[in-house]
């Protein structure tokens, strides 16, 4: 097998690995965090941000808390997006490209509270969200513009994206939960939708490492072939 054809191979699947490793976490994200058997106790990814400001322990401050936290799967999943369309090794079909960054849009709005006026975002509760959206379509706007970013700089990055969209949530959700079982009267059952946005980015990690490896190797095959003697 010719080294071109290994590396095509190798590029294809590192794209399904990122891809699928952010589709989990979406939909991980959207899935219960908090299981209930009564559709209406059953809490999100997304509903959790807003649900733990009610939480008695958090109203007086007795509980840790910054509830930006469990908007990071969306913000972090967005940018990796953008990323991944922008890059100039992961040749995606235009119909993909599309459906991607209709995504963004979506993971986006994902970030606003329930009910919003354009004057209660740019209050300080919700300033924070606020400058994440801007942030996400702004890049999604000029993120033709990324193309000139080295591969090797976009793994790295979204291996620090996918970080933040696993860590701190999970980390915010463990240390409320004492209090939501509080709230709810006896333990929550923790839901599937937490372990697999925690999952889904774990695949992007690795994903995004095997990119980063691939693209050592290939630099130090290219750098090595440089040095050869001519015959």
């Amino acid at each position: 097998m010719q080294p071109k054809d290994i590396q095509s191979k190798s590029s294809l699947k590192s794209q399904v690995v990122l891809i699928l490793g952010l589709a989990l976490a979406i939909v991980g994200y959207f899935g219960p965090w908090v299981d209930h058997k009564t559709a209406a106790l059953v809490l999100t990814g997304q509903d959790m941000g807003e649900f733990v400001k009610f939480l008695p322990e958090v109203r007086v401050g007795t509980a840790p808390m910054i509830r930006e936290f469990f908007y990071l799967p969306p913000f972090a999943a967005a940018l990796c997006l953008i990323l991944l369309m922008a890059s100039k090794r992961l040749a995606y079909p235009p119909v993909v490209r599309a459906v991607v960054l209709l995504a963004v849009l979506g993971l986006a709005w994902a970030m606003l509270p329930p009910v919003w006026t354009p004057q209660l975002l740019i209050t300080a509760e919700f300033r924070k969200q606020t400058v994440a959206i801007a942030f996400c379509l702004l890049l999604l706007i000029i993120h033709p513009v990324l193309r000139c970013l080295s591969p090797r700089l976009i793994a790295l990055a979204m291996m620090v994206l996918a970080l933040l969209g696993a860590g701190p949530p999970l980390w915010q959700f463990l240390a409320i939960r004492e209090a939501v079982n509080r709230a709810y009267g006896w333990p929550v059952q923790v839901g599937w939708g937490l372990w697999a946005t925690v999952l889904g980015f774990l695949v992007i990690m690795a994903g995004a490492a095997t990119l980063l490896t691939f693209g050592s190797a290939r630099s130090s095959s290219r750098t090595g072939d440089s040095h050869e003697p001519n015959p």
